[in-house]
């Protein structure tokens, strides 16, 4: 039996101690603790991708008593056609109304101030403005949020817990996926019949804005597409280091 955090502000030591005994529990057992401890004051961020419509799919299954999870989507105004119709196919098949969390600042002011867009020419601030700063202030709403993030995807994504103190955005991040693979995501999504963005079978494994995805060919790694010919791997949502 796994105990409950006795409140949403727990010490990193607490956490880890938490996120240890969740190792070989089951996403679909660490979301319901999550739900059970933290609702009302927990939330999700989604892009869409596999992972994310996994842990839809299974939030939509095991939220108590009519709880209703939020989910929002950092909208930077750059995602694929493909990626917005999949939001509205999540709520087809789920009900689920994933709310669109946008800047401050409009792409076409952000793109005249700067002289023309910067995804190329500094993709760290594009992505700072368009998505790190908004989810910092979405999330100082909430006690918790969920992330889709696999340990296996990234170097900088290879030790995180099932639960732990995020210091960048100032609450509690829990990974339920931290453990599973590629093969079991796609597992999932065939048995369960998930919907998921159409990008996937098109050579793009992971997806972001338009501008920095592209697609891979065979026996590349699933994020060589992201960024391709520039030293990042990273939008700077999950990595500490990164200066919001």
């Amino acid at each position: 039996m796994i105990t409950q955090p006795r409140t949403s502000t727990e010490t990193a030591e607490e956490l880890k101690s938490i996120s240890t005994r969740f190792e070989q529990a089951s996403p679909e057992e660490i979301l319901e603790w999550a739900v059970c401890t933290y609702y009302p004051k927990l939330t999700m961020a989604t892009a869409f991708g596999a992972e994310g419509c996994v842990l839809m799919a299974m939030l939509a299954q095991i939220a108590p008593n009519g709880k209703n999870v939020s989910i929002f989507n950092l909208e930077t105004g750059y995602q694929f056609k493909e990626t917005l119709e999949t939001r509205e196919r999540i709520h087809e098949r789920y009900g689920i109304e994933v709310e669109y969390v946008q800047a401050a600042e409009s792409v076409e002011s952000m793109e005249n101030r700067f002289g023309g867009p910067i995804y190329y020419s500094n993709p760290d601030e594009c992505c700072r403005i368009r998505k790190v700063i908004p989810l910092r202030e979405k999330a100082a709403d909430y006690s918790a949020w969920i992330s889709a993030i696999r340990r296996d995807q990234t170097a900088a994504r290879a030790n995180a817990g099932i639960v732990e103190w995020d210091k960048k955005f100032g609450l509690v991040k829990i990974n339920p996926l931290a453990n599973w693979s590629k093969r079991d995501i796609w597992a999932y999504i065939t048995i369960n019949e998930v919907p998921y963005n159409p990008l996937h079978d098109q050579g793009y494994p992971s997806i972001g804005c338009w501008p920095c995805t592209h697609k891979v060919t065979v026996g590349d790694d699933d994020r060589a597409g992201r960024w391709k010919d520039i030293a990042k791997l990273e939008c700077g949502l999950h990595t500490p280091e990164y200066e919001i």
